[in-house]
């Protein structure tokens, strides 16, 4: 008789957690468990009982409070997702015996360094989504020993992301300003999913930066968008203040997947260009 794997994927509606669901569901190894509606992570009870009559073996958190200033304006609410939403999953997976997988972000480093951030160097996070993310991290570590904490940075899949934003701008003519000194990697969901699968089927555990290959700027990348999507009559200006409240420079080095030899993350304009092809009818923007 073969074994399927329950897989919890929290925050099943978001841009990794819609690229997760999608690939995983489409292999029968695995039984695949989503509750936005139904479970609020910040409520530790309806996580626990979601949990108790599951029964998943691997939760993926792919849960958060991402916008940034949002997080500066509502504090609270920032820690109360990011944070105490990843204590009740640590929580339930420690009950459960489960693996956790904790999804973060290049926010938790402070951008004041114009260098390759690895899993050994130090968080220093700047804004309120950085902090609540590290605390996040910490309660993750402190709370099950099972567990596996994924930076990644500029992440784009589905819904309103960067990619999207850029293309409807060139469709509608709007004009395009975005920081020249805001630096990292952009981030396929399609590509950190392929990523997360691989993870759930080791032993691996501890912390795995996982951003696409390369390094740009903002307008960098709204450039390449437009260079793929064959758009030539519509430019990016660029300014020095930053637009969002980001730190300067998160650019993430994968050292512990070259190390582990666990998995290798595409070039980022590689992986732009198959997100580019994968949906092209629905974004064309010329």
């Amino acid at each position: 008789m073969s074994y399927c794997s329950k897989i919890w994927v929290v925050g099943a509606s978001g841009r990794l957690g819609s690229a997760l669901v999608e690939r995983l569901k489409s292999n029968t190894k695995y039984i695949v468990l989503v509750s936005d509606e139904g479970v609020r992570v910040e409520d530790r009870d309806q996580v626990l009982s979601f949990a108790d009559r599951n029964h998943p073996g691997i939760i993926i958190n792919c849960a958060g409070l991402t916008d940034v200033n949002k997080c500066e304006e509502f504090p609270e609410e920032a820690y109360k997702v990011n944070a105490l939403g990843a204590r009740n999953l640590a929580i339930a997976a420690r009950k459960l015996d489960a693996k956790m997988i904790q999804i973060s972000t290049d926010d938790v480093f402070n951008g004041k360094d114009m260098t390759a951030l690895c899993e050994f160097d130090t968080p220093e996070p700047v804004t309120m989504y950085g902090k609540s993310k590290l605390a996040g991290e910490k309660l993750v570590a402190e709370l099950t020993d099972k567990h596996v904490i994924v930076r990644s940075s500029w992440v784009y899949g589905v819904k309103k992301d960067f990619v999207k934003e850029i293309l409807d701008k060139a469709k509608n003519h709007e004009k395009i300003l975005l920081p020249e000194n805001e630096f990292s990697s952009p981030t396929s969901a399609d590509a950190l999913a392929g990523f997360v699968e691989v993870l759930m089927n080791t032993s691996e555990y501890g912390i795995f930066h996982a951003s696409c290959e390369g390094c740009c700027t903002r307008a960098e990348f709204a450039r390449e968008i437009l260079r793929q999507a064959n758009i030539k009559d519509v430019t990016v200006e660029t300014t020095s203040d930053s637009l969002k409240l980001r730190p300067n420079y998160t650019l993430l080095d994968n050292m512990m997947l070259r190390i582990t030899n666990l998995y290798k993350m595409p070039e980022w304009k590689e992986a732009l260009a198959d997100y580019l092809a994968k949906g092209k009818e629905n974004i064309d923007a010329k």
